[in-house]
């Protein structure tokens, strides 16, 4: 059975998941997803256990027949300012409030919800269980890859291409070589740590 067969969830809901609280580099973004009914998509995962193929087509379709969508983010600057939980929460925040219209529910991949309006709940493994966060899962993980190959093209010395600003060896090389550069999260102790240490010499 499909993950829509075992987890459509109540009418009215909003499905929503992040990408990128973990990188050292690049936004934190958000995705709030309400599938229609009438118009279901086979296939929805967590988007972690996908092809990038199958992430992108699965994306387009979900554009195309999801009732409402929105993609959101919190900057670095923010992430930075405010740590990244709550960097995370504003993006959930931003994402849910952009829909075309307000959810009956709402429910958040992972331990805990944002402090908001809506009637909500959090569902650990939520992107691999509910196909409304599984949805938003999707949205998330390819509106944060394109940010980050974007991001390659104007910084090519990272790779952010290949590791998406995660912690890798390559990009912390990269780092110590080059130094940060703006997308960098000052905040993050990996990098933190390299640019003490330059100041040192």
């Amino acid at each position: 059975m499909t993950i829509v067969e075992l987890h459509w969830g109540p009418l009215g809901l909003c499905g929503v998941d992040e990408a990128g609280r973990g990188p050292l580099a690049g936004p934190v973004v958000a995705a709030a997803v309400m599938l229609d009914p009438e118009r279901p998509i086979d296939g929805l995962r967590d988007s972690k256990k996908l092809s990038a193929v199958a992430r992108e087509r699965l994306a387009d379709a979900i554009r195309e027949r999801a009732a409402t969508w929105c993609v959101a983010e919190a900057s670095v600057a923010e992430i930075d300012r405010l740590n990244i939980l709550r960097a995370t929460m504003l993006a959930m925040q931003r994402a849910v409030a952009g829909l075309a219209h307000a959810p009956d529910d709402v429910w958040v991949d992972g331990n805990r919800c944002p402090d908001w309006a809506w009637r909500s709940q959090a569902v650990v493994q939520g992107d691999d269980k509910v196909a409304a966060i599984a949805a938003a899962s999707i949205l998330a993980k390819t509106a944060r890859d394109a940010f980050m190959c974007r991001l390659h093209a104007e910084f090519p010395a990272y790779g952010f291409d290949r590791h998406m600003g995660y912690g890798t060896a390559a990009h912390l090389a990269a780092l110590k070589a080059h130094g940060a550069c703006p997308q960098h999260r000052r905040s993050f102790a990996p990098v933190r740590l390299l640019l003490d240490q330059a100041t040192l010499f």
